[in-house]
């Protein structure tokens, strides 16, 4: 992969990853004006999904790894499935019957699901994270 088309990579992985990972963070932490863990865990609780508390931990950790994992390149592949798992369920329990284009749709999710599989498709480029 070309310097040029590596950077263009970087750049998505980046805003991707980084704002996948704060939206976990906001979930689990409640950072970033989020709602943190409790209350992450009521609004499934609304919406019938058991075990609430359960459920919110691993999604806010899936959104916080997925997002990691783009952002620095290192499995690059893991962190994309994550992301359209998380973003098939919610499209699924939350969006999807709002309908795309609507208020509350699902065209977010679709975006993050195909800018995910396009990385996974792609690999992350030449600039990745090495610890």
């Amino acid at each position: 992969m070309g310097s040029m088309m590596s950077l263009g990579v970087l750049v998505i992985r980046l805003v991707m990853g980084l704002t996948f990972a704060a939206h976990g963070l906001q979930k689990m932490f409640g950072w970033f004006k989020g709602t943190g863990l409790k209350k992450f865990a009521e609004v499934l609780a609304s919406m019938n999904v058991k075990p609430p508390m359960l459920n919110a931990i691993f999604v806010a950790l899936a959104e916080i790894i997925a997002g990691l994992l783009i952002a620095t390149g290192i499995g690059i592949r893991l962190g994309a499935a994550l992301v359209v798992i998380t973003m098939l369920v919610a499209i699924i329990k939350v969006h999807g019957k709002n309908g795309y284009l609507q208020k509350g749709g699902y065209e977010y999710n679709l975006h993050l699901i195909a800018i995910a599989i396009g990385l996974a498709f792609t690999g992350p480029g030449s600039y990745v994270l090495f610890f």
